[in-house]
């Protein structure tokens, strides 16, 4: 699904009311309509709504729905906050209806009056501002939204949460911002859903169709895209009769130090669930017996050392390399791996202390072999990169990255984002709170490097890889919950997140 600037979704409405053609305002009505269709089916018949618009079309959306929630019979208060005598003519249309219908009690309000009040029985509907805020809020709205907000009632906002920007970071801005439960956005999702600095302010968010045009929605050109299963459904490959080990590639896991042996045992068992013919994992002396034991589908190599890596092996068996997970940082490991990426001559997948030695050495980078793919958490980009300002200042830097190194990056997080050397992102859809443990992100090293082994071009395993580990994380929170769910869980429920996929 791609994900649009607010500026290409005025220009999809445009091409919609052109093109269809339809009116302005009976787009508008569509809008409400859905919002109205959502919420009537998680509304008590008695329920009490405080609809609280601004008088752009934003506002109008909250118009249609508060006329089809007052002719269903609940009792309905609009609250039009004039902070401008201008009014949008598809505001000023839906105004007019909503009077003529005489359902909704209706209540103006300007700067200097005495603030609204709400109540925690009252379900609450902002309709302000919506995503075409180009300033911060303050001041009398500032006032209204932060009464909203202490009222401790369920707020829906529609399309985007007043005083929060779509395109770009409202940190340090000090503008009021609305806190939704609920938020209930058009056709596309808002860059702004995807980032933790928003999270509080979002709640959780709804993507509700309103039948904008399909020509424009196939043809337009998007940078930024969310990942959904209908995306991945048609990457997977299917499995032909006479093929064998050989047929889906060796890999080379270069990983685990002394008390760091989990990362690689992890890491090994989840290639080798992701479908990997061989895997081999170059180890330390200490972390032999370790891996036969624990994962005896796994084939080793065994560094000279006893406790760290500090040797490159023979290459020339393996089609992919993998290296990070659990190796540590010594000197004498970061200078195997500067050895190992002078002799590798392929795309490599870097993770965990691999990318922390190279956040210390960046004179080494440019000699990586481009196409390569770097599983960061956010710590560990910015020792990669810098230190950023906020989230859509990381992602920013993300692509710069990725650009600029033709390589790609899987920065993980709640919608792990994936980097491509074209400057696209992938946002991920599957996943949830129960993943934020030790060794999840070893595991999806191990997925990623399975899926690279078979053949899976490095934009495919990427993309396949973080779906498929945040779908087996979602299968293991259903038996384990959030708070139990270990790394070991998520490895457990990759066959089930494969077979969904099939």
């Amino acid at each position: 699904m791609k994900i649009l600037s607010i500026d290409q979704v005025r220009e999809a409405d445009q091409y919609t009311i052109k093109n269809e053609p339809i009116q302005s305002t009976d787009l508008m009505e569509r809008a409400g309509t859905q919002c109205y269709k959502w919420i009537i089916k998680r509304s008590k018949k008695k329920q009490v709504f405080k609809i609280v618009v601004g008088p752009g079309n934003n506002g109008g959306d909250g118009l249609v729905l508060s006329r089809l929630l007052a002719g269903d019979g609940f009792q309905v208060e609009v609250i039009i906050l004039r902070f401008t005598n201008k009014e949008s003519d598809d505001f000023s249309h839906n105004l007019k209806r909503l009077r003529d219908q005489k359902k909704a009690k209706l209540t103006e309000i300007k700067d200097g009056d005495a603030l609204p009040k709400f109540s925690e029985k009252e379900v609450i509907i902002d309709g302000i501002f919506g995503s075409g805020l180009t300033r911060p809020v303050k001041g009398f709205i500032g006032d209204v939204i932060n009464a909203m907000n202490e009222s401790n009632a369920m707020i829906i906002a529609i399309d985007m949460p007043s005083g929060l920007f779509a395109d770009k970071s409202t940190k340090g801005t000090n503008s009021a911002i609305l806190k939704a439960d609920y938020t209930l956005s058009f056709q596309f999702p808002k860059k702004a859903f995807f980032f933790a600095e928003n999270d509080e302010c979002v709640g959780e968010w709804i993507i509700l169709p309103i039948g904008l045009h399909k020509d424009f929605i196939q043809n337009v050109e998007a940078k930024d895209f969310y990942v959904l299963k209908k995306d991945v459904k048609g990457i997977l490959h299917p499995r032909k009769k006479f093929s064998h080990k050989g047929t889906y590639g060796h890999a080379m896991l270069v990983s685990g130090s002394y008390g760091k042996m989990g990362a690689a045992v992890m890491a090994a068992k989840a290639a080798m669930r992701s479908g990997a013919g061989l895997v081999s994992c170059h180890l330390p002396k200490k972390g032999y017996q370790i891996m036969q034991t624990a994962a005896s589908e796994v084939m080793t190599s065994i560094d000279r050392s006893e406790e760290i890596f500090s040797e490159v092996p023979d290459l020339s068996p393996y089609n992919i390399i993998g290296v990070g997970p659990g190796i540590g940082t010594s000197e004498q490991t970061a200078n195997a791996l500067k050895l190992l990426i002078q002799n590798a001559g392929i795309p490599m997948l870097f993770d965990a202390d691999a990318i922390n030695i190279l956040a210390e050495n960046k004179t080494w980078i440019p000699f990586i072999p481009k196409g390569s793919i770097f599983t960061p958490h956010p710590r560990e980009f910015e020792r990669l990169t810098t230190k950023a300002d906020d989230d859509f200042h990381r992602n920013a830097l993300q692509k710069e990255f990725s650009i600029k190194n033709s390589c790609y990056v899987v920065l993980k997080g709640a919608h792990t984002i994936t980097s491509t050397p074209d400057g696209k992102c992938y946002f991920n859809s599957s996943g949830n709170p129960g993943m934020a443990t030790g060794g999840s992100g070893d595991v999806l090293t191990g997925t990623i490097l399975g899926l690279l082994a078979q053949g899976y071009t490095q934009i495919e395993a990427c993309l396949l890889g973080v779906y498929l580990h945040g779908r087996a994380g979602d299968f293991a929170s259903r038996k384990m919950g959030f708070e139990s769910m270990i790394a070991g869980d998520i490895i457990e429920k990759l066959p089930k997140a494969f077979r969904e996929l099939s």
